[in-house]
């Protein structure tokens, strides 16, 4: 019977979409994620399972597996089969992927969405996968998939890089950087508008200490990043989408993501995976 393992380093929303696609095409997959997952789109994000336990998405169910650098194989593989029989994911808290090279996965895909490579190589797996830029195809990983919205999104690339990060989001009837909300200052977070709400420009939405973060315009409130993490100046915390008809696709996975997991699925296939 041949590997049909695949492991997924990262669990946020376009990760997601190739991890679900995956399940649905019959792939056993293992989640890796960090200990603090910074996804904005939560509700479509399997790495909420890090904070809750669980996360559901779209009918699939991602489950925390406790695990440690020092913890055994062959346990964490037992405790993964049993959620695969169960039609669930495991999820494991391993940023650095130490439990890669023990699990011997038939394909490695990185989808944490860095803007850089943060370990991943082609010596983890027969088969790597890079998501966005990066990643070199050919160097540090057998294949990337461009993310960037545009013609060229999810086309596969066997040798170069993904166009670089430009920093400003695709445009939404007619918004673009507007839409992308960042931290004005460090510290904790409290949230006090939920993902789905209905949001005026200007309405506070967060606490950051004493600092309020304000709606940058009027719509549905898309995406904001867990309560009670602690941000940076300037990160990305939250995400409107403008057009207030639209607030199912807050529970759902977004094109780019099923476009981008198609190429994924395309790659596997080629290899006989």
């Amino acid at each position: 019977m041949k590997n049909k393992m695949i492991v997924v380093r990262g669990g946020g929303d376009l990760a997601t979409g190739v991890i679900h696609r995956l399940v649905r095409c019959r792939y056993n997959v293992i989640i890796l994620e960090s200990d603090k997952p910074s996804a904005i789109r939560r509700k479509v994000a399997f790495c909420e399972a890090v904070y809750e336990g669980e996360a559901v998405v779209e009918g699939i169910t991602a489950v925390n597996v406790p695990y440690t650098e020092n913890g055994k194989t062959e346990v964490l593989l037992e405790t993964c089969s049993t959620l695969w029989e169960m039609e669930r994911i495991p999820l494991v808290v391993d940023p650095k992927g130490s439990s890669i090279r023990a699990l011997q996965p038939a394909a490695v895909v990185d989808a944490i969405l860095a803007k850089k490579n943060l370990g991943t190589s082609r010596e983890m797996a027969p088969l790597t996968i890079g998501l966005g830029p990066g990643f070199t195809a050919g160097v540090d990983v057998d294949y990337v998939v461009e993310t960037m919205r545009g013609h060229n999104l999810a086309r596969v690339f066997e040798k170069g890089s993904a166009r670089p990060n430009t920093g400003v989001p695709g445009l939404i009837a007619g918004y673009g950087k507007e839409r992308v909300i960042h931290a004005p200052a460090e510290g904790v977070i409290h949230n006090l508008s939920d993902i789905s709400d209905l949001v005026k420009e200007g309405d506070i939405i967060a606490m950051i200490g004493e600092e309020p973060v304000y709606a940058s315009l009027t719509g549905v409130l898309r995406g904001i990043i867990h309560d009670g993490y602690r941000v940076y100046k300037g990160m990305k915390i939250a995400d409107i989408d403008p057009r207030e008809t639209e607030r199912e696709n807050c529970f759902t996975i977004s094109d780019k993501a099923r476009c981008i997991a198609g190429s994924v699925v395309e790659i596997l296939m080629n290899h006989g995976i």
